[in-house]
C-alpha cells in the first residue's frame, strides 16, 4: 500500500510538473509568432522601399519587378509571412541585405559583444543597487535614504544617450581617461583572434597584456552608462522590497528582543525578498541585452543593438525580424529562469 501511495503521488507530481512545462513550451511558441507577426507587419509599414534599395533608383519598371518577385513581395503579406516561418523552421533566417550575409551568421557575430557589455553591466548595477537598497532601508527617511533615492530618481530620469555622450566628451576627449568608441583601437583589432567573441577574454587569451588593457580601457565606460541604469532600477525596486518586509511582525519582534538593524536585514529580511531580488536582477539583466541600442550607437560598439538599429535605418526585413526574434526570445527565456529560480529558492512559492 505505501508502494502505491508513493507511486501515485510520483505521477501526480510528474503530470503538474509535465503540465507546467507544456504550457511554458505552448506560451513561448503563441507569444514569438505574435511577436514576429507584429514585427513582420511593421516591416512592411516602412516608407522604405527595398526593391529600390536592390535594383536603384534610376532601374527600369522590368527591373524593378524581376527584383520585387525575387524578393517575394510581390505575394500577399500573408504569404510572405507563412514562407517566412517556413524558412525559420528549418534554421534560415534569411539573407541581411546589409552585410549580404545570412542573419544567423550575423547575430552569432554580434551577440558576444552585446553578451560582454550587459554582463559586465548587471554586475556593476546589481553590487551597486543591492548595497544602496541596504542602505537606504537601514534607516527609512534618513539623509542617506534620500541621497539614494535621489541617485535612483536620477539614474531613471537621464537619457542614456545623453549620458554616454557627455562620458564620452569628459572621459575620453577632455580627460583621457576611456580609449572611446568602439572595442579595441585599430591596432589590436585586427591581430586578436577571436576565439569566443568576448574582447576581454581574448585578449587574456592572447597573453598580450596591452591589449588586454586597451579592451578594458575601452569597455568601462559603456560598462559605467549602463550599470548606472541597471542599478537606479534595482536599487528602487529592492528598497520598496526590504520596506514592506521590514514592516511585518516578525521585524518588529525581533527588534523587540533586542537585535540590531543591520543584523535583522541581512540575517532576517534580506532571505525573505530573495523572490523579488531575483526577479529584479533578471529583468534588470534582460533590459541590458534587448535595450543597449542607443548605448552601442553611441559608443560604436558592434553589437546585436547597433546591427538592428542599422537594420532598421535601411528596412532590412530578415535583420530587423532576426534580431527581434532573438531578443524575443531571450526575455522569455530569462524571465522563465527568474520563476525557476524562484519556486526553487523560495519555499512559499510551492
Amino acid at each position: 500500500m505505501a508502494s502505491d501511495a508513493v507511486y501515485a503521488g510520483f505521477i501526480r507530481w510528474f503530470k503538474q510538473r509535465a503540465s507546467r512545462l507544456l504550457t511554458g513550451i505552448i506560451s513561448l511558441i503563441v507569444t514569438m509568432l505574435g511577436l514576429l507577426a507584429f514585427t513582420f507587419t511593421l516591416s512592411h509599414l516602412s516608407p522604405i522601399d527595398p526593391v529600390l534599395q536592390l535594383a536603384g533608383d534610376h532601374a527600369s519598371e522590368s527591373t524593378y519587378d524581376q527584383a520585387r518577385h525575387s524578393l517575394g513581395l510581390d505575394q500577399p503579406v500573408i504569404m510572405q509571412f507563412w514562407h517566412y516561418l517556413a524558412h525559420l523552421a528549418q534554421g534560415d533566417m534569411g539573407i541581411s541585405r546589409i552585410t549580404t550575409q545570412p542573419v544567423f551568421s550575423d547575430l552569432l557575430r554580434t551577440f558576444p559583444a552585446t553578451f560582454e557589455l550587459a554582463t559586465c553591466a548587471i554586475l556593476v548595477g546589481a553590487t551597486g543597487g543591492i548595497i544602496l537598497a541596504l542602505l537606504a532601508a537601514l534607516k527609512p527617511g534618513s539623509v542617506l535614504d534620500n541621497l539614494v533615492r535621489l541617485i535612483s530618481l536620477l539614474g531613471f530620469s537621464v537619457p542614456v544617450f545623453w549620458l554616454g555622450l557627455l562620458g564620452l566628451l569628459l572621459f575620453y576627449a577632455v580627460l583621457h581617461w576611456s580609449a572611446g568608441p568602439g572595442r579595441l583601437d585599430d591596432i589590436w583589432i585586427y591581430s586578436l583572434e577571436p576565439h569566443t567573441g568576448l574582447v576581454l577574454v581574448d585578449a587574456w587569451l592572447s597573453g598580450d597584456s596591452d591589449m588586454f588593457r586597451n579592451a578594458i580601457a575601452h569597455l568601462w565606460l559603456p560598462v559605467a552608462v549602463l550599470g548606472l541604469l541597471s542599478m537606479a532600477s534595482i536599487t528602487r525596486l529592492l528598497r520598496a522590497a526590504l520596506l514592506e518586509e521590514s514592516n511585518k511582525e516578525y521585524v518588529v519582534l525581533a527588534r523587540a528582543k533586542g537585535a540590531g538593524r543591520w543584523r535583522i536585514l541581512i540575517r532576517h529580511v534580506l532571505p525573505n525578498v530573495r523572490g523579488t531580488l531575483i526577479t529584479v536582477l533578471v529583468i534588470a539583466y534582460t533590459s541590458l541585452l534587448e535595450g543597449s541600442v542607443l548605448t552601442e550607437t553611441v559608443f560604436a560598439w558592434p553589437g546585436v543593438g547597433r546591427y538592428l538599429t542599422n537594420a532598421l535605418f535601411a528596412a532590412d526585413t530578415p535583420a530587423i525580424l532576426g534580431a527581434t526574434l532573438m531578443i524575443g526570445t531571450l526575455f522569455i527565456l530569462l524571465n522563465a529562469l527568474a520563476d525557476a529560480l524562484t519556486y526553487l529558492t523560495d519555499p512559499r512559492t510551492r
